[in-house]
């Protein structure tokens, strides 16, 4: 069927469950005249979207100091690789994985921190970690069936209340000035972040649960932990400081980060700011595709079984796209090799026996494999672009390799907490029980108080360098015809 008819049989699906029948120019409904001008503007980008329209992809247009994002080697901090990272960063007392605050201390100046100066960054973010008492009784409030994403946006805008930078504005501070009330209320939402995310994660999941004090002699992601209910447990410590570190920052052009910039351009404060882009990170072609991907895997695991063949998993994949459904997780806007995240993450699994055996992770690197080889495959690699078109945008000529989402997000839910669990001996039964499934959807918000370390990071820049408003000229599909007719 070829774009412009199923647009017009969509529409026609459409208008078959507004309330009235077929009418005159003069009395028909709006949903009935958007319905028939839909399919003409849709074809109508069509004849514009391969030469002008494409989500910006690659558009090098806004200035982000952090991280650069290179389609081959991956994300560089400050010029630091994963790697260089993993070996120049701090850990955690006792630790071996990076935390967060070094990775953050990297963002905003550009220097590798001492440990000393790690240390005094752990301890001010404990010290300012607590939550005011009306953020908990906003939590409390919300039903239980609200997803955690939604509940971490409005926490977060609820704590526009104690801005120092919107007091400073009011008060008529200096621009000069902007950068350092930007950097405070930065670093206090940094510092809640993980009481937050872990207030709605008892909530949602396990309410009435005491939600374990803040140490003050503890890294960020170790007193996260503990506040989820998982404290004693050093391995899910140690993944998620690593997890946590590696997704502190992709550059400024995905939707949350740009989101981020966009609002605080406008000089909205950091709170209001990052709340917004946590609910574009909420959206399942961004940060929410880690949940899509493990509804996915879950899916597989249940139809082929953990100990599925090479063969098997093919098969399921071919099974999906010819069904018209997408592969989540699979592809990236700018990476053509596979993703160092989702690598270094893999690396954490292989060193663990209790994960590295694992049958669902030995699932997800068949997977992966299996992914990776279809997508260099160019007669598969066709078929696979023509069954998910938005891959074509994605790597053009090259490989189609799994990103960091297809296992990393699958690792953490269903095998690492699992894992970890086994290991500390006191659990019972540590598998995901039947809630498990619905668990995945607060994958995310880990997600979300990752990005906070960079995101919050360029807004301080942009304060500090006086960037201006974001206001991009706009037009409208007649004008653009217009412009590519003259020329």
């Amino acid at each position: 069927m070829s774009f412009l008819a199923s647009s017009v049989s969509r529409s026609a699906r459409y208008l078959s469950r507004t309330p009235t029948g077929v009418r005159n120019a003069s009395t028909k409904s709006l949903r009935e005249t958007l319905a028939e001008i839909v399919p003409q503007k849709q074809a109508q980008l069509k004849e514009l979207v391969e030469n002008l329209i494409g989500g910006m992809r690659g558009l090098k247009v806004m200035l982000w100091e952090g991280s650069v994002l290179d389609p081959n080697e991956g994300i560089r901090f400050h010029g630091h690789s994963i790697p260089d990272c993993q070996k120049v960063l701090t850990p955690a007392k006792g630790g071996n994985e990076i935390i967060a605050e070094s990775m953050l201390w990297l963002l905003l100046t550009g220097k590798v921190p001492t440990e000393a100066q790690t240390r005094e960054l752990s301890q001010e973010l404990a010290t300012n970690g607590n939550l005011p008492q009306y953020i908990e009784k906003l939590i409390d409030s919300f039903p239980r069936t609200l997803h955690p994403m939604t509940q971490l946006g409005m926490s977060v805008a609820a704590l526009n209340h104690e801005s120092k930078f919107a007091a400073a504005y009011e008060k008529g501070v200096k621009k000069t000035e902007y950068w350092t009330y930007a950097l405070e209320d930065s670093l206090s939402l940094i510092a809640k972040l993980p009481a937050l995310a872990a207030r709605i994660y008892r909530n949602t999941y396990y309410p009435g649960k005491d939600i374990a004090p803040i140490k003050a002699d503890q890294d960020l992601v170790g007193n996260y932990v503990d506040m989820l209910g998982y404290g004693d447990n050093e391995g899910m410590k140690e993944y998620l400081r690593l997890y946590i570190a590696l997704h502190g920052d992709h550059e400024g052009g995905n939707v949350s980060a740009h989101t981020a910039h966009l609002v605080g351009s406008a000089l909205s404060d950091p709170f209001l700011s990052y709340s917004a882009s946590l609910f574009g990170l909420a959206g399942p072609l961004h940060g929410l595709a880690n949940q899509e991907v493990l509804r996915w895997m879950l899916a597989m695991q249940e139809a082929i079984g953990p100990d599925g063949t090479h063969d098997q998993i093919k098969e399921y994949l071919w099974k999906t796209l010819k069904g018209g459904q997408v592969i989540p997780g699979y592809g990236h806007g700018v990476l053509r090799d596979p993703d160092p995240r989702f690598t270094a993450l893999q690396n954490f699994c292989d060193v663990r026996p209790e994960l590295k055996n694992s049958p669902i992770i030995q699932l997800v690197k068949k997977a992966s494999g299996i992914h990776e080889t279809l997508g260099c495959d160019l007669s598969s690699r066709e078929q696979i672009i023509a069954a998910q078109p938005h891959l074509k945008e994605l790597h053009l000529a090259n490989c189609i390799s799994p990103p960091l989402d297809f296992s990393a997000s699958f690792s953490f839910t269903s095998e690492v907490a699992p894992g970890v669990l086994r290991e500390h001996g006191k659990t019972k039964n540590p598998n995901p029980n039947v809630d498990a499934t619905s668990e995945f959807k607060y994958y995310t918000v880990i997600f979300g108080v990752s990005r906070a370390l960079g995101a919050l990071t360029q807004l301080v820049w942009d304060r500090a360098l006086g960037l201006p408003i974001e206001r991009p000229k706009s037009l409208s599909m007649d004008a653009i015809e217009k412009i590519v007719n003259k020329s």
